[in-house]
Parts: structure tokens; C-alpha cells; sequence
């Protein structure tokens, strides 16, 4: 006798062993890990800011030359970018029915957001080095 799977899986889920979102709970924990992330990063940023509103570029790149502003700046721009990539792609998801478009534009999303932080990390470590 057959057993009765009371899974509400699909039979394609099952094998795959994801759930009917696929990985939404990944997406979502990663959205909110990285929004708790932004908080004190944030006021770093903000509070470096505001410090150097009046100084001169000298001043500026000796400061982003030190070690500790240069990894925090890169932990600014990486995770910032991260929770902007996860953020634009529920927004694709919700708002853009074609499934060809919505390829599309996640694609172009992903690989913006790559390029974004490629360079920024370049710039911060060209700086800091």
C-alpha cells in the first residue's frame, strides 16, 4: 500500500527538496541580517561624515588610509549593495509578470550591483594601500 504524502511540497519541490517559495526563507533572513548590519554601519558612515565636512583632502585620505575606516567603508559598500540586490529582486518578483523580462532585469540587477561593488572595493583598497 502507497503511503500518502501530506507534504505541501510539490512533487518537483520534493525532488529538489526545496519548499513552494524555493528559497525564500534564505532570502528573507539574508534581507533582514544584512538591514541589522546597516544600522551601525550606517552611523559610522554618517558620524565619519559629518567629521569631515570641513577637512581637506589630505585630511580625507589619510583618514580612509587607515585600516580600520577602510575595512568598515568596504563592509558599508559590500553590504549595502547586497541588501539593494535582495531589496530590487522582491520588487522584480512582485512587479514584472514576464518571466523572460524578469530574467532580464535580475540579471542586469546582479550584475550591476557586482560591478558597483567591484569598483568600490578597488577604490577603497587603491586608496587604503
Amino acid at each position: 500500500m502507497r503511503e500518502v504524502d501530506m507534504s505541501l511540497r510539490t512533487p518537483l519541490g520534493r525532488v529538489r527538496g526545496l519548499g513552494s517559495a524555493k528559497s525564500g526563507t534564505h532570502h528573507w533572513w539574508m534581507q533582514k541580517v544584512t538591514a541589522v548590519a546597516l544600522i551601525p554601519l550606517t552611523v559610522w558612515f554618517v558620524a565619519s561624515m559629518v567629521q569631515m565636512t570641513h577637512a581637506t583632502f589630505e585630511v580625507a585620505l589619510n583618514w580612509l588610509s587607515s585600516p580600520i575606516p577602510a575595512i568598515l567603508m568596504i563592509l558599508f559598500v559590500t553590504t549595502g549593495l547586497y541588501h539593494l540586490k535582495l531589496g530590487l529582486q522582491v520588487i522584480i518578483e512582485d512587479y514584472v509578470h514576464g518571466e523572460g523580462a524578469k530574467t532580464i532585469i535580475q540579471m542586469l540587477i546582479t550584475f550591476g550591483c557586482i560591478l558597483v561593488a567591484v569598483a568600490a572595493v578597488f577604490s577603497i583598497l587603491k586608496v587604503a594601500i
